[in-house]
């Protein structure tokens, strides 16, 4: 699967890798949040290396649906059940401000942008009442929000909040053109190696698959921290959501907005104007990662709740992408815990990475360069909520049952020394061979036996049978068919089944 955005003949050529050099800041990922955070430091004059283990978007950005609005579903409300008034306006300030300089730059590059005002809409009285209470919260945050009947959908509804004056982006389009910036202010962007392990001392080594350089500071935006410290694996829920592009037959056209459901499934609808035409983007149905019985049925529900809606579509492309829910419902970003104030690192944007992340750019940016913003400010001296700690203490249960029942679980047949029939073609089977969980796959015909646990922390891993991976459902990192890793918390490879 490929996503919309992905899919384009214009990529990016990395630079070379040089071993042993010093940097005064290597920033870890090249998504969004990694090359604004490297052109806000290459612009005040730093040496920036950018390493990304991929290519740049290839797993959150370059997945998402883009919609760059302060309207987020019921956001605002779920923080504002946890904390004071003035940490939900310090939220809003902080996406405020990440919108606000995102846009900018696009205008001031010339990298284009839709105007379009977002929708969050309820197809029953219950999601009615959560509407409500959104409103309510967010008008006293100072976001010009109203409720309307009518949202301009090809189906029933009973009430949507509007936000006028939103955008939505493609995100390929923003990164090229950021990565083409970086680089005119004397960065270096430098894709196919992967960071492994960074140390707090002065200066900072970077521990690549590469080689090692060194920094005064280091960034972490990559997704979910691939550093232990702080403990963030354990304070994030890691999900996966599906989406499609659809072009609709004859004179039909997509709604004229951006729209979010409260109700579960999510469904969440924008347009997209390509080549003349207007697709459109229909996305939902998360889940925890690697705890769906059927990955490829979740995608599956998606394109039957389009085919409903919008009769005869074409399918053009089908994706799906991985967000991170921080237990407390706040982003976190800044200083990583036992860094030594030189690690720093952003997570947990929820689905809204757009905002969040230029917003933590920005913050980052602020503590290296020695710059102030009070949002960020009132962000980091938040108290953690008794909500937010027992849904930490929940999620760690919930991690530790999956653990023992996985590692114990009798339904693994015994896999001999030398295996039998492989796997039929997509799909993939763990066994024991021994007392060891393995992990054998037949993608395009190669058939693969990799050890079936989780190079992070041991979980037991599952076969996605939509993206042809293996991923862990304890932390949410995922491997390729063959064994390579595609999304951390992990860092290593899967070894070969012994």
């Amino acid at each position: 699967m490929t996503s919309l955005w992905l899919d384009r003949t214009d990529t990016f050529t990395g630079d070379e890798f040089s071993q042993g050099e010093a940097y005064d800041t290597v920033v870890v990922g090249a998504g969004l949040t990694g090359l604004v955070t490297a052109l806000l430091l290459a612009r005040s004059g730093q040496n920036v290396l950018v390493l990304e283990a991929r290519s740049p978007g290839a797993v959150a950005t370059g997945n998402t649906t883009a919609k760059v609005t302060l309207l987020q579903g019921t956001v605002l409300s779920g923080l504002r059940r946890q904390y004071s008034a003035k940490i939900v306006d310090a939220y809003v300030a902080a996406n405020r401000e990440g919108q606000a300089w995102l846009l900018r730059y696009l205008e001031t590059r010339r990298v284009p942008f839709q105007k379009r005002d977002a929708y969050t809409y309820a197809t029953t009285p219950k999601g009615t009442e959560k509407l409500r209470e959104e409103l309510a919260v967010a008008l006293a945050a100072g976001l010009e929000v109203d409720f309307v009947r009518d949202a301009g959908l090809p189906f029933p509804v009973h009430g949507s909040l509007r936000l006028g004056g939103q955008a939505q982006i493609n995100p390929m389009d923003v990164l090229l053109a950021l990565a083409e910036d970086v680089r005119s202010h004397g960065g270096t962007i430098v894709s196919g190696v992967r960071v492994q392990n960074v140390s707090g001392t002065n200066p900072a080594k970077v521990e690549t698959d590469h080689g090692t350089v060194h920094a005064n500071e280091v960034v972490l935006a990559t997704g979910t921290p691939i550093l232990n410290r702080g403990l963030y694996f354990a304070k994030l829920k890691p999900n996966r959501s599906y989406a499609a592009a659809l072009e609709l037959s004859g004179d039909a056209v997509p709604p004229d907005g951006m729209y979010l459901s409260v109700e579960q499934p999510v469904r969440s609808l924008r347009d997209y104007p390509a080549d003349g035409r207007r697709l459109l983007l229909v996305g939902g149905n998360g889940h925890p990662v690697g705890k769906a019985r059927s990955e490829q049925a979740h995608l599956d529900e998606v394109l039957a709740w389009a085919a409903s809606h919008f009769p005869d579509a074409t399918v053009t492309h089908t994706w799906s992408a991985q967000d991170y829910q921080a237990t407390n419902l706040m982003p976190f970003f800044g200083k990583l815990p036992r860094g030594r104030g030189r690690i720093y690192f952003a997570t947990g944007y929820n689905k809204w990475g757009m905002t969040n992340a230029v917003a933590a750019s920005l913050g980052i940016a602020a503590d290296i360069l020695g710059g102030q913003l009070p949002w960020a400010n009132t962000i980091h001296r938040r108290v953690t909520s008794p909500p937010g700690a027992a849904s930490a203490v929940a999620l760690n249960a919930d991690v530790a049952a999956t653990l023992a029942k996985d590692w114990g679980q009798a339904g693994l047949k015994k896999l001999p020394a030398e295996s039998s029939t492989p796997p039929a073609e997509g799909t993939g089977a763990l066994a024991l061979r021994g007392r060891k969980p393995v992990a054998t796959s037949t993608v395009n015909g190669t058939t693969c036996t990799l050890s079936a646990v989780c190079t992070h922390l041991g979980g037991v891993l599952h076969w996605n049978d939509n993206e042809k991976s293996w991923d862990c459902p304890l932390h949410g990192s995922r491997f390729s068919h063959e064994g390579k890793v595609l999304e951390g918390p992990a860092t290593h490879d899967l070894p070969a089944a012994e």
